[in-house]
């Protein structure tokens, strides 16, 4: 077999070039005039060649009449920009393109638990992209100023912010080992009447409860507070049960300062989302963030 066989099989699987130049400046433009403008064609042309990417990769890239970018649309963006740039990089010229820098607002304890410990992955991939965290607390109007991407924790109804969800959860109760031995034993959920659980504004207990068979109250007294990691530090020094998602308490439950009550989860009604403000995701390092998040998640 010579070389232009082993070729062959991967140029059908490469979109042609005036197809990807088109979907990145109309992604970049939002304008089919203007793209075409750009491009020295028509703005039929434009629409034929959108409409010719979109059949060889088998999914929508344009979600709107605005030119908007699906969820796959600013996925493939990204790759699609990466791969123009790498083809700009001519031999003996610097390799390295201008750096970017990408704000980015996380609750706290996502970015403790989930996000520290695999963002050295990321920035390996993209060394030319210096990020700049920033903690976020929306439910207490404590936002990241000017952030380019934000993670929240809630229902997903945003209205001011495009969004895509990131992961689920389930919930459990946790309380330390002391806690147990002195309160305990707990072989039931009825066994919680008259304790004190732990609470906080995002995660009602009623989920639970409705789970277990309980049609208690939500519970209204005791201590509250408004990040996950305080209600585990919380409940880890005895100060009651804690209604905590498994992802978030690992580092709590792998260490042994909490552990579980019952052997019953429930699905928690929120869910961590990645969200934007429209138009961000046109810039190819944000896009390229959301879609390592989404893997590393």
């Amino acid at each position: 077999m010579d070389s232009l066989e082993l070729a062959l099989p991967l140029t059908r699987r490469i979109p042609p070039i005036q197809c990807l130049l088109t979907f990145e400046a109309l992604a970049r433009l939002r304008s089919v005039t203007q793209t075409a403008d750009e491009l020295c064609v028509t703005p039929s042309a434009v629409s034929h060649r959108v409409k010719q990417l979109e059949q060889i990769l088998g999914t929508r890239l344009f979600g709107r009449t605005d030119f908007s970018l699906t969820a796959e649309g600013s996925t493939y963006l990204a790759h699609v920009r990466e791969g123009l740039s790498a083809l700009q990089r001519f031999p003996g010229a610097d390799a390295m393109p201008g750096r970017k820098r990408l704000k980015i607002a996380v609750t706290p304890t996502f970015a403790r638990v989930i996000l520290i410990p695999r963002l050295r992955q990321f920035t390996e991939t993209y060394p030319e992209i210096d990020l700049a965290l920033q903690v976020s607390v929306p439910s207490l109007d404590i936002v990241g100023e000017d952030a380019d991407l934000m993670v929240r924790f809630g229902a997903g109804h945003y209205a001011d912010v495009d969004h895509v969800e990131l992961a689920r959860d389930s919930i459990t109760p946790l309380a330390s080992p002391g806690f147990i031995r002195e309160h305990g034993p707990f072989e039931r959920p009825e066994d919680l009447a008259g304790q004190p659980l732990l609470r906080g504004p995002l995660e009602p207990w009623r989920t639970w409860l409705g789970a277990a068979g309980l049609d208690w109250p939500e519970p209204h007294e005791g201590s509250q507070f408004n990040d996950i990691g305080l209600i585990c530090d919380a409940a880890a020094a005895g100060m009651g049960i804690a209604l905590i998602r498994h992802k978030l308490g690992a580092p709590w439950l792998e260490s042994g300062a909490l552990v579980r009550l019952f052997d019953l989860d429930a699905h928690s009604p929120h869910a961590h989302y990645l969200c934007w403000k429209t138009g961000t995701m046109e810039r190819w390092e944000c896009a390229a963030f959301a879609e390592w998040l989404k893997k590393a998640m």
